[in-house]
C-alpha cells in the first residue's frame, strides 16, 4: 500500500523504540495504551498487535516513508456482521502537516474496502482537535454529527465529532 511514497506497514518489534518515543509526543497522552513505559513495553504491544491481526481483530500499520515511521493507522473490527471498522490515527510531531495523516488514512481505507470486505468505517475526534478533522476529512470522512461529552480525560470532559466512510463513497482527491 503506497500513495506519494508512503506506505503502510505492518509495526515490528525493531519499531519498539520509535513507538515509544511517539507516546511522548505532543497531544500523544491520551494515546499511549497503559502499561506502556519502556521499550520492553512497547515490543510487547507491537506482538500484541500482530496476535490482532492474525485473529482479525484489529489492524495496526505504521505509516513509512522509506525505513522512517511517521505515523499510525489502525482499525478495529466493530461489527463483521454489518462490516464495520473504528479506525485510529496518529502522525508524530516532527511530521505533521506534510499530508502523512490524510494519505495514510485513504491507503488504510483502500485496504479496510479492498481487503477486509468492510462497508463502514468509522473516526472521530475531540472537537479541540482540528488537525485530526482535518486528516479524516481530507482522507473522504464526512462529519456525520457531534457526541456529546464522549470522552474522559484528566477529570474533564470532551464533546467529539463523528466521521465516516463508505465502501461506495468517491476516493478523494
Amino acid at each position: 500500500m503506497t500513495d506519494q511514497g508512503f506506505r503502510l506497514r505492518p509495526w515490528e518489534t525493531s519499531d519498539a523504540e520509535v513507538l515509544l518515543a511517539a507516546y511522548g509526543g505532543s497531544g500523544m497522552s491520551t494515546e499511549r495504551p497503559d502499561g506502556v513505559a519502556a521499550v520492553e513495553d512497547a515490543a510487547r504491544l507491537i506482538r500484541e498487535w500482530a496476535e490482532e491481526a492474525a485473529a482479525r481483530r484489529a489492524y495496526t500499520f505504521a505509516v513509512v516513508d522509506g525505513p522512517d515511521v511517521l505515523g499510525q493507522m489502525r482499525v478495529t473490527m466493530q461489527s463483521p456482521v454489518h462490516k464495520i471498522g473504528w479506525i485510529s490515527y496518529w502522525t508524530l510531531d516532527e511530521h505533521r502537516g506534510r499530508g502523512v495523516g490524510s494519505t495514510g488514512l485513504k491507503l488504510l481505507a483502500r485496504y479496510c474496502f479492498d481487503e477486509l470486505g468492510l462497508f463502514r468505517l468509522e473516526t472521530g475526534h475531540r472537537l479541540d482537535n482540528p488537525g485530526s478533522c482535518r486528516v479524516a476529512t481530507a482522507a473522504g470522512f464526512l462529519v456525520e454529527g457531534r457526541e456529546r461529552q464522549k470522552l474522559l480525560y484528566d477529570g474533564v470532559r470532551y464533546d467529539t465529532e463523528t466521521h465516516a466512510r463508505l465502501a461506495t463513497d468517491p476516493d478523494p482527491a
